[in-house]
C-alpha cells in the first residue's frame, strides 16, 4: 500500500537545494542518469546501483487465457519482457522495520 508518492520534479527540487547548483542543470542530470539506466535496459544489460539495487529484464510468458480485471473480459497475451528491480542490502536494510510504518498500515 502506497502512502505518499513523490514525484521526479520534487526529487529534482531537493537534489537542487541540497546542492546549490542551477535546477535546469539538476533536471539535466536527473534525465541523463534514467536515460542511461533506460538505454542499458534496452540493450539487455543489468544496471547494479550499489548498496541501492538492481534493475534487470525478466521474460514473461504468454498466456491464452489471461483476464482484463477492468472488464474481466478473456484475453491473449503474448511472451514478453518486464523490467524489475531487486533492492541493494543498503536499502533492505534502510526499510526494514521504519518506526511507525506497521501502525499506518494497520489502521
Amino acid at each position: 500500500m502506497i502512502l505518499k508518492k513523490q514525484t521526479k520534479s520534487e526529487i529534482v527540487e531537493k537534489i537542487y537545494e541540497k546542492t546549490g547548483q542551477e535546477l535546469k542543470t539538476v533536471r539535466e542530470v536527473v534525465d541523463l542518469f534514467l536515460d542511461e539506466i533506460k538505454k542499458a535496459l534496452e540493450d539487455d544489460s543489468s544496471v547494479e546501483l550499489r548498496g541501492f539495487g538492481t534493475f534487470e529484464i525478466r521474460d514473461r510468458k504468454g498466456k491464452q487465457k489471461a483476464r482484463n480485471p477492468r472488464t474481466g473480459e478473456t484475453v491473449s497475451v503474448e511472451d514478453h519482457s518486464v523490467v524489475a528491480f531487486r533492492s541493494g542490502k543498503d536499502l533492505k536494510t534502510a526499510v526494514w522495520d521504519m518506526p511507525g510504518r506497521r501502525k499506518k498500515l494497520e489502521s
